[in-house]
Order: C-alpha cells, then structure tokens, then sequence
C-alpha cells in the first residue's frame, strides 16, 4: 500500500462514539495530515464554544444548524458548507435532526485514537 494510503474504510468497520448526549461521532478516513469526520446531531444539541488549531471545513449533509464563528453568526442547510479558520472560536447547534461531514487538516490527534 502506498504510503499516506489509508484504504477503503468500510461503513460497517467505522467505530461509533457518543462524546455528548445528543451527538454521534464517526471518524472516517484519515493520514497525519488530514480527517474526514461524520456526526449526527439530535435536535436541540447544542455543542460548547471551542477552538482548535485545525483548519475544518464543513459539509452539511442533512439538517439545519446554526453556527457562530467568531463574530458571525449564520444558519447551514443540507447542502451548505463552509470553512472554520484554525484557532478560531466556534460554536453549533442542531436545529433539527442533522448530518454533517468536518474535514479537518491537520488530523486530529484526540479523535484518533
């Protein structure tokens, strides 16, 4: 296998976690460099203020969320996607049941493992 090469992650091999009530993380594909996420969010989660150093790009699969980054503040529909800045304060909350890809570069570490 080539080296960075992941291969084929199976749907059915992708381990589950539930890191708080009302959100559903799947950690997909990933290298050193970079991490495709999937999480599911119930209606009314509502996800702490935080920032990290990874840039995330965002994909809104199914849903509707409001998001707040920095000072800007915006609702994402199915099909809507956007870019967090590392090191910038972020914040989501689902609106309605909702499904959302996070691409993060690089990977990060504390969802690895």
């Amino acid at each position: 296998m080539s080296e960075g090469f992941s291969g084929c992650i199976s749907a059915g091999s992708v381990n589950t976690t539930h890191p708080e009530q009302g959100l559903t993380r799947q950690v997909l594909a990933f290298n050193p460099g970079m991490m495709l996420v999937r999480h599911y969010m119930q209606p009314g989660w509502h996800g702490a203020r935080h920032s990290h150093p990874h840039e995330q790009m965002v994909y809104v699969v199914r849903g509707h969320i409001h998001f707040i980054c920095g000072t800007d503040t915006f609702d994402a529909h199915a099909g809507d996607s956007f870019i967090v800045p590392g090191g910038m304060e972020h914040e989501a909350s689902a609106l309605a049941e909702s499904e959302v890809l996070d691409f993060f570069v690089p990977c990060r570490e504390d969802y690895a493992h």
